[in-house]
């Protein structure tokens, strides 16, 4: 960035503050959403001139004109709109100053009457101005906005301040969280905060990230899930819960996954893995509704279901209930996906990865999984060998996990020794053995459905975005090759 553009900036900060000018006020009370303004004034006349009054603040983001009348454009999170500025009425010592001491990139607040202009543009003829916020760096070049993806990711606040895109995107991401939170909250649920730093993690099969307490001299880990506090939860009688934050997986970076995201879990009592299935989907179906009524993506329901061992079959021509052992697994898999030091359920789960899930474009229940990728489901109540799992799946992305939840705490403790024994085979993604859970099991949990609802991938789907990255203010990057990056 040149030096010039720098001082000229910071020469301007200077003369305001010679002025007897604050660049940088405590406050700037009674402001209005440049939203609320546009809209009071709907069906003005081109042409006329109104006494309603009005109070912005925002960015200046453009500045037509010069002399003794300019016209500007202000912008805040609701919107954008034209100022008038007069010498007439701002007076030459205050009109010289907003058109050559005030930046763009600047924040400043207006009071302005109300006025549509003869091309029938809504205008606010500025009778007075504050600067907030000295802008000492100049805004992204404006008229092709901000387009480098390394620096949107990494300087999230420039990409907000130049493409209206990303404003309007994350406003939509927070609409889903609200949608959400509104319909679980009207089903009778309860939401609740678990520990994020856990003596144990669990509820998934990844790998934590490890931490230290100092005072307490023990390890710590950043939670991978949720999932057995909640049910813990349930064991004590609240029966309908759920918590939305943040979980955290200690793998690589893809279009799919970043090792912070947000997901949704909630458990209900007295319900099994149709139940929760039947209720995702109306979840879905419902913020869907409200964020983003038309998209490339029908979540209207009911969805389609198909076993996983079907969706492998046919996308591989690989029965997997066939094919039980690893080794006559890998035979199957032949050349078309590495095998070396791959287990029996991995290797299934890179089937389903690589040849099912690009495919599964509109929403998709997988039903029916194996029981060795599913440590914490209950047993299927008419096919051996399987659980009673689902995944659900939009866009070619998974976004969703439920199973009917194991409530015998000895099949509990034995898939905990199975998982042991995979760990020993190398799987570092293996849950650990959770003898707290086991005992918490041992007190009894009635029947139980439970869902976990990636917030990042559902707000994938509903924006068409192909990159977690897009979705996530500010996602894990690799370090920069230079300071400025």
């Amino acid at each position: 960035m040149s030096t010039d553009l720098l001082a000229a900036r910071r020469a301007k900060l200077e003369r305001l503050r010679a002025d007897g000018i604050d660049p940088f006020p405590h406050e700037f009370p009674g402001v209005e959403p440049v939203a609320d303004v546009l809209n009071g004034h709907q069906g003005l006349e081109p042409g006329t001139e109104t006494d309603v009054r009005h109070r912005v603040a925002g960015r200046l983001a453009a500045r037509r004109g010069q002399g003794k009348m300019a016209f500007l454009d202000l912008v805040d999170r609701s919107g954008r709109i034209q100022l008038q500025a007069r010498v007439d009425v701002l007076g030459e010592e205050s009109h010289e100053r907003l058109l050559t001491q005030v930046d763009l990139g600047d924040i400043i607040g207006i009071d302005g009457t109300a006025m549509c202009t003869r091309r029938g543009e809504l205008t606010l003829k500025v009778d007075d101005f504050a600067v907030l916020a000295k802008s000492l760096r100049p805004p992204p070049e404006k008229h092709h906005g901000l387009q480098d993806v390394e620096t949107r990711y990494r300087r999230r606040e420039l990409d907000l301040m130049a493409n209206e895109e990303a404003r309007e995107l994350f406003i939509a991401r927070a609409k889903v969280v609200t949608a959400v939170r509104r319909f679980l909250d009207e089903a009778g649920f309860i939401e609740v905060e678990t520990p994020i730093l856990q003596p144990l993690y669990g509820g998934a099969l990844a790998r934590p990230f490890i931490t230290h307490h100092n005072a307490l001299d023990r390890t710590l880990y950043l939670r991978i899930a949720t999932e057995l506090y909640l049910k813990r939860c349930i064991v004590g009688g609240l029966e309908r819960v759920y918590e939305l934050g943040k979980d955290f997986r200690n793998e690589g970076l893809s279009t799919k996954h970043n090792p912070e995201f947000t997901m949704v879990e909630f458990y209900e009592a007295y319900a099994d893995y149709l139940d929760v299935a039947d209720r995702l989907e109306a979840l879905v179906a419902s913020v869907a509704q409200q964020v983003a009524p038309k998209g490339a993506i029908d979540f209207a329901t009911p969805w389609r279901r198909i076993t996983l061992r079907d969706a492998i079959l046919d996308e591989t021509a690989i029965d997997i209930r066939e094919r039980r052992e690893r080794d006559s697994l890998a035979e199957a898999i032949g050349e078309r996906l590495p095998t070396d030091g791959r287990t029996w359920p991995q290797l299934v789960d890179d089937l389903l990865s690589k040849f099912v899930e690009p495919e599964l474009q509109q929403p998709t229940f997988v039903m029916d999984y194996p029981v060795e990728l599913s440590p914490f489901a209950k047993a299927h109540r008419s096919e051996e060998g399987l659980v009673e799992r689902w995944e659900a799946f939009c866009g070619g992305v998974e976004i969703a996990n439920a199973f009917t939840e194991l409530n015998d705490p000895d099949e509990q403790r034995a898939r905990f020794e199975a998982q042991a024994r995979l760990a020993a085979e190398g799987d570092e993604e293996a849950a650990p053995y959770d003898e707290l859970f086991v005992q918490a099991l041992e007190q009894g949990m009635p029947p139980t459905g439970g869902v976990g609802l990636g917030i990042d991938r559902l707000v994938m789907a509903l924006t068409d975005r192909s990159s977690i990255r897009e979705v996530v203010l500010f996602p894990a990057m690799k370090e920069p090759t230079h300071p400025d990056a």
